[in-house]
């Protein structure tokens, strides 16, 4: 599974941005995806996770309320819908794919969000 992230920018706090998470080479039907950010010298942080059969969503407390995962199947693609951006939201966002032993991981998006 390749996946490219999209969507980031420079906003102002309050902004929203809606980050996307496109798969190619196989479905994400039956994947858990999910998205995490870096700031660069702090370990990867959990962001949000959506789950392949219940469509179940998981969510860091720093985003509950915030944020919001998707998922189109038919499209092959995960949404994060960012609200009320804050700047220690500031960092690359990449989503991952998990299935059984397998995991993947793709291309980062920047999100900056200035106070």
């Amino acid at each position: 599974v390749q996946l490219q992230a999209s969507g980031g920018g420079s906003v102002q706090a309050g902004d929203s941005l809606r980050l996307s998470c496109a798969a190619s080479g196989r479905s994400i039907s039956s994947y858990d995806m999910g998205w995490f950010r870096h700031v660069p010298g702090e370990p990867r942080e959990f962001v949000a996770a959506i789950k392949s059969t219940s469509s179940n969503e998981y969510y860091a407390d720093s985003v509950k309320g915030r944020f919001t995962i998707s998922r189109d199947n038919a499209k092959n693609t995960v949404y994060l819908q960012t609200n009320s951006l804050k700047p220690e939201d500031t960092g690359v966002y990449y989503c991952d794919a998990q299935r059984l032993f397998y995991r993947y991981w793709g291309q980062g998006t920047l999100v900056t969000v200035s106070s």
